[in-house]
């Protein structure tokens, strides 16, 4: 058996050796009960670190609002320790150490003090440009920075240091287009973060070549959707190009093609090490095929996945290469969250393919998809009991979990960039209650084909475990885990009060802070009237009517997507989008939960003892009541208290399966999957604003 002890050392191994092994050699558990850390770069949020020393005996906590904290600390650990319980606990402060006397002198009195920086791990690279990296970058940088020996790096160094061997770009190997397009492809296709120095030092370099004066570097570098926009008109070209192959070619005027993107008009997506990238861009839904008067030609060459020709034909064909391409992609027990983020998008895009009604899978393409479920189910759970912990004390931006929304949206909003004295920047957060992923691609599809003018720029969150709207949702209002709203965490009366008190502790009047809930259906003039006020600056909406369709649901998936569909082709969706963005809103769009189609495995007969009797969770407020409960269901999983209530204790439904009559099929939530537990994170624009 692996001891506590071991664990630290194996991480401090040379073998083994990382950024975090620095650290890591600070920690031994039983050595003091408390430690008090200076940690002004976030080493100790980075998820594996978390992990690491959770798995090492250690909890960690972050001091922010001194009340929340105080709450937290002598509920959570003063009290086992008076009891004479061990728990080893690390406070972070964000900030220098020389910032920690401001903690209080009892916490000062007890702890060790401890601080660590980027600087100390990185002493030849440049301070200011390691610091805006994702900690989950580092690993690569610190190898680099072993292997390579740089001696002391400047800025523009260092940039093209990072550039090389952490995101694999070498500007100077970048010399004609079919370079530039593998490099792009690569960076979007993987939803790669640089920051934007980095971004703005490639574009320095590549300018130095003539070949990409006509590109609009500056907006294909490092918008994502812009990239793929860009590709798209450029697609039909490349087609005719093809078909015109032994004549007199294709005229090169932009105005039969309608290009909005500026740039070349053809592109080499014929040249090796783009085709590689091809069929995943189509097959995903990144790119869209495109009808083409050649098309039962093209459709038996390499470029058929993108030419568009029977309904049926088409979805086979991608069903097929979705599913192979998800096979060979299920994100390892070691992956990063945004590995998960990547795979949820294609496995969502199965779920809508499955689901067309017009469309039958074959008994084979049936048995295929189900072990591919199961084997997605099994990996999930498992990386989720070894990472979910590390991801709740991540820096919310960008956001990884929903409690980060409301400091995500803060730093934008009142960022100096954001605002001028003549037009105060102004956001809204439309929760669309329990919306899964594959179902916005269904909502997504829909407004695109009523609002051409939309731009959606996608990204996924964690939903909170139990996935539960008491649970969830509340933490998305609240910008803060549900530790910290214990009396409310079985009801979403508190919302529009833990809405407003975020606001007003990031100094916003009430006058400038709108909630409103119950929305989906009738008209909008309660929204217009409240967002009339010429001081409203932050709207949190909430949408219920796919959460209503979720719950009358009986014809499970496939069902749900014709319902959510039909919903938003009424003009609901539509009107309230253009409302907001014509009051001058930045709109994002995001859902507390998801949800699956189940089987029933029988309901608990446990009484009155459970708190909440969800299909896909029971709570309850006592081990024992859990124990027992889960004697009759061993294949239940007893979730820990992370984040939550010391008494809120979930008992999660087997994979797949529900709390309610054997055999019976529902569409349900509360439990781990990643169509309950990733959910979209949208904000959504009118092009050319």
């Amino acid at each position: 058996m692996t001891t506590h002890s071991s664990l630290i050392t194996q991480s401090s191994s040379p073998r083994a050796e990382s950024w975090r092994s620095q650290i890591l050699r600070e920690f031994t558990p039983k050595v003091a009960r408390l430690t008090l850390v200076a940690d002004p770069d976030d080493l100790l949020s980075e998820a594996r670190m978390v992990a690491t020393l959770r798995e090492c005996g250690f909890d960690l906590i972050r001091f922010g609002d001194p009340i929340e904290f105080r709450y937290a600390y002598e509920s959570r650990y003063r009290s086992k320790w008076d009891k004479g319980l061990d728990s080893d606990l690390v406070v972070i402060l964000s900030t220098q150490s020389s910032s920690l006397i401001t903690l209080p002198f009892d916490l000062l009195q007890a702890g060790r003090r401890l601080s660590f920086n980027l600087g100390d791990i990185f002493p030849n690279l440049s301070y200011p440009v390691v610091t805006a990296l994702d900690r989950g970058d580092l690993d690569a940088l610190y190898e680099a920075q072993k292997r390579h020996a740089p001696g002391q790096l400047g800025d523009n160094a260092t940039k093209e240091f990072v550039l090389r061997h952490v995101f694999e770009i070498a500007p100077e190997l970048v010399k004609q287009p079919s370079d530039l397009l593998r490099v792009l492809l690569r960076r979007h296709y993987r939803g790669q973060r640089i920051p934007a120095d980095l971004d703005k030092r490639f574009i320095q370099l590549l300018r130095q070549n003539n070949a990409f004066d006509d590109w609009p570097l500056e907006t294909l570098v490092s918008d994502r959707e812009a990239f793929f926009a860009f590709l798209q008109e450029r697609w039909p070209i490349f087609l005719d190009r093809e078909t015109a192959k032994g004549t007199s070619g294709v005229c090169e005027d932009k105005k039969p093609y309608g290009l909005s993107i500026e740039g070349p008009v053809e592109l080499p997506f014929d040249n090796h090490d783009i085709r590689v990238y091809i069929d995943n861009l189509f097959v995903e839904g990144l790119l869209h095929s495109v009808p083409h008067k050649h098309a039962d030609t093209l459709s038996r060459t390499w470029v058929g996945i993108g030419v568009r020709t029977a309904p049926i034909e088409d979805r086979s064909r991608r069903l097929g290469k979705l599913i192979d391409s998800l096979e060979a992609s299920i994100p390892a027990e070691d992956a990063k969250h945004t590995d998960w983020f990547h795979f949820a998008r294609g496995w969502a895009e199965l779920r809508r393919v499955m689901s067309d009604e017009d469309f039958g899978l074959s008994e084979t393409q049936r048995k295929t998809v189900n072990e591919l479920t199961r084997k997605v189910d099994e990996r999930f759970l498992s990386w989720v009991q070894k990472r979910y912990a590390g991801l709740i004390q991540l820096p919310p931006n960008p956001p990884v979990m929903l409690h980060h929304l409301p400091r995500f949206l803060a730093n934008s909003l009142l960022s100096p960039q954001s605002s001028s004295l003549r037009s105060p920047a102004k956001l809204a957060l439309l929760v669309i209650d329990g919306l899964a992923l594959d179902q916005w691609l269904v909502v997504r599809e829909t407004l695109s084909s009523r609002q051409p003018g939309f731009r959606f720029r996608e990204q996924a969150v964690f939903a909170w475990i139990p996935s539960l709207t008491s649970v969830s949702r509340q933490a998305t209002f609240a910008g803060k885990a549900p530790i910290f709203f214990p009396n409310s965490i079985q009801t979403t009366d508190k919302e529009p009060a833990l809405w407003a008190q975020f606001w007003a502790d990031q100094g916003l009047m009430p006058n400038e802070v709108v909630y409103l809930k119950g929305l989906g259906d009738g008209g909008l003039e309660p929204v217009s009237e409240a967002l009339s006020h010429p001081k409203a600056r932050v709207a949190g909406l909430v949408v219920d009517k796919v959460d209503k369709i979720m719950h009358g649901m009986e014809m499970g998936t496939a069902g749900m997507h014709n319902q959510v569909c039909q919903w938003a082709k009424q003009p609901y969706l539509n009107t309230l989008l253009d409302l907001l963005l014509d009051r001058g809103f930045r709109v994002y769009l995001t859902s507390d939960h998801g949800n699956l189609e189940a089987e029933g495995c029988g309901r608990p007969s446990e009484g009155a003892v459970a708190d909440l009797r969800g299909e896909r969770v029971r709570i309850y407020p006592d081990a024992a009541l859990r124990g027992k409960v889960k004697e009759r269901f061993p294949a239940a999983l007893e979730w820990g208290t992370v984040g939550l209530p010391e008494d809120y204790l979930a008992l999660l439904a087997p994979a797949r399966q529900a709390f309610v009559q054997e055999k019976q099929r529902a569409v349900s939530h509360g439990g781990v999957s990643v169509e309950e537990l990733i959910v979209p994170l949208i904000q959504i624009e009118r092009r050319g604003e």
